[in-house]
């Protein structure tokens, strides 16, 4: 068995969009995963080991490093390897970070001045400030303290290190802003270069589900967009903004970072709506709108397990500081569902397969394969439970703070087998018409066997990877098993 989710985006009042049996739509183009997750060798004794950053107990070393590459966005693994430590290197510099990260004005030293008559020594610790101030956290110090430590190895260790959160509550994205609405451009340039290519924008535009299903929704309700002033985040080729200047908007206002928009302003005036429809190129969080207010909010910002790239964050930035009381943001409701799949093949295809590789053993390999989140179309047979919602979207009503969820889950089986893989669409289900989004799938290093009629219960936890907030980790706990999965 292995499990698959499954996403549902539509709004209220749009009619059921039935796509005909079409071509299989051409895989998305893959960003390179840079992120290896290679393990040291250890032996399987069960034993109980400390985590160098937080007091979290795992059972092997390779659990506690994978705990520091997901907890801490520290990879000791490429650490050792980047600056060649052998065996005396690693003891010494394990060794040196669980003695030194400690405080660092612990010493008495610390009391001598370093500045003559310095006023804010004579302030002492009862002062009051009448601007808000964030709360003291030792813990944020001490991730800096470690922080020196990795710069001591190189500079780009230096700001891997920088990155370093010791808890839930410091670090990127704890402002009001949010994680993506705080990144520099520099750091969000991949992420718009990708979709400056034409070649994304065309396998978009051509699945016919996603294009048609907006399309009806504004022509088929036109009296939501009759007058009203319409802005439509990461506009692309400016597709949503001119359904809505024909569905009767008076004005549609399109945003987007891309290089793509200057063929978006060509696109415009070739259908003679420049006179409706304005485009400006920039981030959402960061450009002046031409207007204080507008009325409605459109956006395709659905990802790979509905929210990889993160640019719901966008759009509720949007919807706080431009929509108007009474406005919407389209589409307004989303689901994201779970299901079981038994796959045999595809389990002997992408984790069996190590085990004997023209007669080598290579099954450490698995280690590395398995935390990958595998995005790709499911035959629908390959299902073996009916698909359970784990966790409902209301655009209107969402906070940045909900995006990153725990949920329960309990799947009703219906076929007996061997369940290997869990999966996500987005109204893009391995029984409709195949959608560029596909599915995500999460393989099982072990498959678990099942019998019709029983119930599957585990909990999935989706947060953001604090090194790179538009993409996922996505835990399960599933059946005496816990695993954590990359989506990036």
């Amino acid at each position: 068995m292995y499990l698959s989710v499954l996403t549902d985006t539509f709004a209220d009042t749009v009619t059921d969009h039935d796509g005909g049996a079409g071509d299989d739509v051409p895989d998305l183009s893959d960003s390179d995963n840079e992120e290896q997750w290679q393990w040291m060798e250890a032996n399987d004794n069960n034993v109980q080991v400390t985590c160098l950053f937080c007091d979290k107990m795992s059972n092997s070393g390779p659990e506690t490093l994978q705990h520091c590459l997901v907890e801490h966005q520290v990879d000791l693994v490429e650490v050792v390897k980047k600056h060649k430590l052998d065996d005396y290197g690693y003891i010494k510099m394990i060794n040196y970070i669980r003695t030194e990260c400690s405080i660092p004005w612990e010493s008495d030293e610390y009391m001598r001045p370093a500045l003559q008559d310095d006023p804010l020594l004579q302030i002492g610790t009862g002062f009051h400030c009448s601007t808000q101030r964030p709360p003291f956290n030792h813990e944020q110090i001490k991730g800096n303290c470690i922080a020196g430590i990795f710069r001591m190895f190189s500079p780009d260790v230096g700001l891997l290190a920088q990155g370093l959160v010791l808890n839930a509550d410091v670090g990127r994205g704890t402002g009001s802003l949010g994680a993506v609405a705080e990144l520099r451009e520099d750091e969000d340039e991949a992420y718009f270069s990708s979709y400056g290519h034409y070649s994304i924008h065309e396998e978009m535009l051509k699945d016919k589900v996603r294009t048609e299903s907006y399309r009806d929704f504004m022509y088929l309700n036109p009296e939501v967009f009759k007058d009203k002033v319409v802005l439509d985040v990461g506009c692309g080729t400016g597709i949503l903004s001119m359904f809505a200047a024909r569905a009767g908007a008076k004005m549609v206002i399109g945003v987007d970072q891309s290089e793509i928009i200057y063929q978006a302003m060509d696109i415009v005036r070739s259908n003679q709506l420049q006179d409706r429809v304005t485009l400006i190129k920039g981030r959402i969080e960061e450009v002046k709108l031409p207007v204080e207010k507008v009325d409605i909010i459109i956006s395709e910002w659905m990802g790979y397990f509905l929210l990889f790239e993160s640019m719901l964050d966008s759009v509720l930035y949007a919807r706080d500081l431009y929509l108007a009381e009474g406005g919407s943001v389209y589409p307004d409701r989303c689901t994201i569902s779970l299901a079981a799949v038994g796959d045999t093949e595809k389990h002997q295809d992408r984790i069996a397969f190590w085990d004997d590789v023209y007669g080598f053993k290579m099954a450490c390999m698995k280690r590395a394969v398995v935390p990958e989140a595998v995005v790709q179309v499911l035959k629908p047979d390959t299902l073996i439970s009916k698909p359970a919602v784990i966790q409902g979207i209301d655009c209107n009503a969402v906070s940045l703070s909900e995006l990153e969820f725990a949920s329960d889950f309990c799947l009703k089986i219906t076929d007996s087998t061997d369940c290997t893989v869990s999966r996500v669409m987005f109204s893009t289900g391995p029984q409709v018409t195949k959608t560029h989004w596909k599915q995500t799938v999460f393989l099982l290093e072990n498959p678990i066997p099942v019998q019709a009629g029983e119930e599957l219960q585990g909990r999935i936890t989706i947060r953001k990877n604090k090194k790179d907030p538009r993409s996922l980790f996505i835990t399960f706990d599933l059946h005496d098993m816990k695993q954590t999965y990359s989506l990036q």
